[in-house]
């Protein structure tokens, strides 16, 4: 139980680093200091968050893989970080682009990987 939360903990931390080097940028305009930055220096801040995605991702599949002592396969493990990927978006698109919405057919989708990832974990 310890290294299914773990490895879920961890996930979560990654996926955030993650939604932010890649969306994070687009809000840059509309900060003081961030709005004139080159495409160049936007990759290399993009990069350095990402970085911060890599040092929790790697040990949480370590952790979760199976192979490893885990409780999680390989694909188990990919499709539990999809899902979380997609919650994290979620909640980063509503909380920081106020300007975008989740719309029915999103939340359909959403449900869709939800019940893949039920099969999926089902024995």
């Amino acid at each position: 139980m310890m290294k299914t939360l773990l490895t879920l903990g961890l996930l979560v931390l990654s996926n955030t680093f993650m939604t932010i080097a890649w969306y994070g940028h687009l809000k840059f305009p509309e900060w003081k200091g961030f709005n004139k930055l080159g495409l160049f220096s936007i990759i290399l801040i993009s990069w350095s968050i990402a970085l911060l995605e890599y040092i929790f991702q790697v040990p949480a599949n370590k952790i979760g893989f199976k192979g490893n002592g885990g409780p999680f396969s390989l694909v188990q493990l990919k499709v539990i970080q999809e899902i979380i990927t997609l919650v994290v978006f979620s909640v980063f698109t509503l909380v920081f682009f106020k300007n975008q919405s989740i719309k029915w057919n999103h939340l359909v989708a959403f449900i869709l990987i939800i019940f893949a990832v039920y099969f999926m974990l089902k024995k």
